[in-house]
């Protein structure tokens, strides 16, 4: 059973949670749901604490993200697309430029995922 199947039980208070899973595409987050998914699979966790697990994840990186990362970036690129759904903006930059302190980085295209972090702490 994968952890998709297990969710269609969320109730309306997490689904609201649901909004704000933007960490679980990262590649970390990627890893952590592969292997909850086989160790739901193998039996050795319930999709209950699996779902738990990934909740206490998405809590766990907005917290550091908001208390450890002191960097800060610019970015300019031309916008192909942008949207506005469910309180969470979505930007597609073509021929985008990071620049930091240390220098820049030029990268073609690039997609951007942003909530209000006042709703994430609700």
């Amino acid at each position: 059973m994968e952890l998709v199947e297990a969710r269609a039980g969320i109730g309306r208070s997490e689904e609201k949670m649901a909004t704000f899973e933007l960490y679980r595409r990262s590649t970390i987050g990627m890893c952590l749901t592969e292997t909850l998914d086989e160790m739901v699979s193998n039996g050795t966790l319930s999709p209950e604490l699996a779902i738990q697990v990934l909740v206490q994840f998405d809590k766990s990186m907005t917290e550091a993200l908001e208390s450890q990362v002191k960097s800060k970036v610019s970015i300019k690129g031309h916008l192909h697309t942008y949207r506005f759904c469910d309180n969470v903006w979505t930007f597609i930059l073509q021929d985008a430029v990071f620049k930091n302190e240390e220098g820049q980085e030029n990268v073609g295209r690039v997609k951007i995922v942003a909530c209000d972090s006042k709703l994430l702490s609700q």
